[in-house]
This record gives structure tokens, sequence and C-alpha cells, in this order.
């Protein structure tokens, strides 16, 4: 089972390129980071962890494209990734010439964790139509698909439209989407249509997802996609019942500080799990 890592990259932790390259050294095969754009100071949204204030880190993210790119500069076989980014937030061609360029410096090791947003503010503020998000995601990452992969790309559709168009680099390789999210019909279809994978947070209720997400890849052709959980609190029993249920890869949660929080995590994990 590969092992992988996440941090709440901000810039008051550990920078997101040390951490790929320490995390490198010790044998990790992925580094994820987050998106947040913004975040307004008045809001309604509740956070998403159930806490009554929303956490500081949430509004000092780092650029997740500059953070990874500096990452890539420095590290040679680790696989850099978002963890995840919010696609109806961002300007889909722009994206796409952004993501290629990020591949093509490390060498066709980038990885997109992408998901529909849980900020009704900090989407309103990018112009999302809030109660159609899902759609404009799927739009947004099949029009940036087009521009990765063919030489005159177009698309038409409700939320991005574009005329035969020339956009290079292209990526080193496919670049896979995995899309984040809870267990549903919606988001399965969405997954067996467009993704590459799911990334669910936590482990619960994985098992009893996996038929429905294997139904929905079969009623569109295609075999099963890699299920990746996310942010995940290791212990030896967690990643035995992952591995039991076929799960090749898991993204393990270190603290968002600085060196002397953070190294002692990463070799405690490397020591037991690796």
């Amino acid at each position: 089972m590969r092992l992988g890592i996440t941090m709440f990259a901000t810039d008051l932790t550990m920078p997101p390129h040390e951490l790929a390259r320490e995390a490198e050294a010790r044998g990790f095969a992925s580094l994820y980071v987050p998106e947040h754009t913004h975040i307004p100071v008045a809001r309604k949204t509740p956070p998403p962890t159930g806490d009554t204030a929303l956490a500081p880190e949430y509004a000092r993210t780092l650029d997740p494209f500059v953070a990874l790119a500096a990452a890539a500069a420095v590290t040679e076989r680790i696989t850099l990734g978002t963890g995840i980014m919010l696609p109806a937030q961002r300007e889909p061609i722009v994206t796409a010439k952004a993501v290629a360029t990020l591949d093509r410096i490390a060498g066709g090791r980038v990885a997109l964790g992408v998901g529909y947003g849980w900020n009704a503010e900090e989407g309103v503020d990018h112009g999302v139509p809030w109660t159609r998000r899902r759609e404009v995601v799927r739009e947004h990452v099949l029009a940036m698909r087009e521009l990765w992969t063919r030489d005159e790309a177009s698309f038409e559709g409700e939320f991005v439209s574009f005329e035969p168009s020339w956009s290079w680099p292209k990526p080193a390789g496919r670049v896979p989407v995995l899309l984040g999210g809870a267990p549903g019909p919606t988001l399965f279809a969405h997954i067996a249509e467009y993704g590459d994978g799911w990334m669910p947070i936590g482990g619960a209720g994985i098992r009893e997802a996996l038929p429905d997400l294997r139904r929905a890849c079969a009623d569109a052709g295609r075999d099963m996609v890699p299920v990746v959980p996310f942010g995940t609190v290791p212990s030896e029993e967690k990643l035995g019942y992952y591995a039991s249920i076929g799960v090749e890869e898991v993204v393990l949660r270190v603290p968002g500080g600085g060196r002397d929080a953070v190294l002692p995590v990463l070799d405690e994990y490397a020591r037991t799990y690796l």
C-alpha cells in the first residue's frame, strides 16, 4: 500500500517544498495540499469540521499550484497533488494551462483531488451559482481535459464555451482527477463519467459504498476506479482495513505547523507504517 501525506499548508507552516523533499526522502508516495482562495469574514456557512468557529488556517492557505511547482523543483519521484482544488471557483482555460505547466515541470507527477466546495460565501464571491456547483465542476473538468488532450480543443456547455483553440503545453501524461465527497449516486455518476478515482475524507462507509461505485463504473462501461482515503490519522487496524477492501493508496494527515511539529510525525509514520 502506498502512503501519501497531506498538510494544511499556509504562510505559517513548514514550506510545502521542504515538506515534499522530506516526505520523498522518507519514502512517502505523494503530497497533497488544499485550496481556499479567501474566506469572507461575514459567513453563514458552518465549518465542515463541526466546530463552532472556522480554524484560522482556512484563510491562510497557499496557492496550491505555486506551492506544488516549488515542490516539483526539489523532488524527483513523489506525486504532487491538490487535496482539494475547487474547480467551480477557477476559470478553466487558465487553470488547464497552470496544471499542464506544473505537470511538465514535475515530469508527469501531478494528481488533482477536486471537490465541489462547502463554503457558499466563498463560492458566491467567484460567481458560482451555488446550488448548481456540481454541474459547474463537471463542465470545468471536462473543458480542461479537452485542452490537455486535443491539439485543437473546443467546448460548448452551459458554463464553459470556447471555439477551436490551441493551448500548449500539454501535460506530460494523463493527469488523474480524483473526486472528493460523500458517497452517493450523483458523486458516483460523475466519477464514472469523468473522474479517475474517489477521494473520500476518512474511511467511514467506504466498504458499504464500493458496490454502488463499482456499479456506476460498470454502467459507464469502464473498470472500477481507485479509492484513495484522504486525511487519515493512521493506525495498524485502520490501514489493515483499507488493505482488506482493496485500497492501494492512503493519504495521511500531518499537523499544520513548523518543522519541529511536522518532522517528528513524518518520522513516526515512516518508522511505523512504511
